[in-house]
């Protein structure tokens, strides 16, 4: 499928007020389509953080096997969702607050089904409490670390203290001992291989190391979750799903045999990080524009606004990507700006006081934090206006 132009958008978006945040529905659907073949026959839960809009969510659910459920990162976000009329949630990282918990077992006798997550005794005890108080079964799922320890190098994030047996058998005991929860889902996030390139442009040699290190954590860590899995079964335990992955792991964690559904969220929009991987290509499907209002010198066009630079370690990686015109590029002295960013560009289009610059931002869903509605475009015209968890009023994190 051909990429739009520059010009394409620029038609399609004639006369709206800049900035503005788009989905292109058409590159959407292509990459749900090819998301789809990549999840081998697997079921795919869409990770709600890299989206932040129900009606993109919507849109990929209805297309129907093997889409199915969403992975929410907060409890609040988790009853926010069941409010809209979705279920099915897995919530991502631990829920302390009893307030938060609380909200969670009104919608769990309603109705709904939600899962909450754990990797420690200490979030079995304190779960258990407030379940009891409210007479109420929480599901909840056990996050294993997924992490590898090479010589020298701590290759993964730091999250789950679940490492190995030993430590999963002392959150099984307290699970059993715990009346008020279920043991429903195992989770393991894999973030060295999903979230990390190995296809950076000018870095050859450090692309060849991630790629030698990602292959032997690979197998190491299908073993541990694996081992953990059948440890859970030979206590009776049947457990709902066995969640693994993320955009950019599919190839590997389909392969597990534990594995029973695998997290996407960032292939969907195929934001600015996802340039980097060898072994897959989405179209980018999400951008947003600024307006030029300053002409300071030849080949130089400053815009309005822009800076939407994503979390994590600061660096080069975290900046917007230049998308349209083809061609156009930040400064190395100021990027993209809070108020302001300057734009090189020496291309064959006419760029003029008041035209747009299209970028993507490094990381899917924090784009709408920066904006209250998505336009969806398709076949050459907005086709709907959409709020974001911005513009429904929400703020999760």
């Amino acid at each position: 499928m051909n990429q739009p132009t520059y010009q394409y958008y620029c038609e399609v978006f004639k006369g709206q007020t800049m900035p503005y945040a788009f989905v292109d529905v058409d590159l959407l659907n292509e990459n749900i389509k090819q998301l789809k073949k990549r999840a081998a026959h697997k079921l795919v839960r869409i990770a709600s953080k890299s989206l932040r809009c129900t009606a993109v969510m919507k849109h990929i659910l209805d297309a129907g096997t093997p889409y199915q459920g969403i992975m929410a990162f907060t409890a609040p976000e988790a009853s926010f969702l069941y409010e809209q009329g979705f279920n099915d949630l897995l919530v991502a990282y631990p829920t302390w607050h009893p307030d938060q918990v609380g909200e969670v077992c009104d919608n769990l006798q309603k109705g709904a089904i939600i899962y909450l997550m754990i990797d420690s005794v200490a979030h079995i005890k304190h779960l258990n409490k407030i379940a009891a108080a409210l007479q109420t079964v929480i599901p909840v799922c056990m996050d294993i670390d997924m992490s590898s320890d090479f010589p020298g190098i701590h290759f993964g994030v730091y999250r789950s203290g679940i490492t190995g047996k030993k430590k999963a058998k002392k959150v099984l005991d307290a699970i059993e001992a715990a009346p008020f929860i279920r043991l429903a889902g195992v989770m393991g996030y894999e973030a060295q291989i999903a979230g990390l390139g190995d296809n950076v442009a000018g870095k050859r040699m450090m692309n060849k190391v991630i790629r030698q290190l990602k292959k032997r954590s690979v197998k190491e860590i299908a073993k541990r979750r694996y081992k953990l899995v059948n440890l859970i079964a030979e206590r009776g335990i049947k457990l709902d799903f066995v969640n693994g992955g993320g955009t950019g792991s599919l190839e590997t964690t389909t392969k597990e045999r534990a594995v029973t559904e695998v997290t996407v969220g960032s292939g969907f929009y195929a934001s600015g990080l996802f340039d980097n991987y060898s072994n897959f290509k989405h179209l980018p499907a999400a951008a947003y524009a600024i307006e030029i209002v300053r002409k300071p010198k030849a080949n130089i066009y400053t815009c309005l606004g822009g800076g939407y630079n994503a979390s994590g370690t600061p660096g080069n990686d975290k900046a917007p990507v230049p998308y349209l015109p083809k061609g156009i590029k930040l400064t190395a002295n100021e990027g993209a700006g809070e108020v302001q960013t300057p734009i090189v560009y020496k291309g064959k289009e006419k760029l003029n006081l008041g035209s747009p610059v299209f970028l993507r931002h490094s990381k899917a869903g924090e784009l709408c934090e920066r904006f209250n509605h998505l336009f969806l475009v398709s076949d050459g015209k907005i086709i709907d206006k959409v709020p974001t968890y911005r513009g429904q009023g929400k703020c999760f994190l």
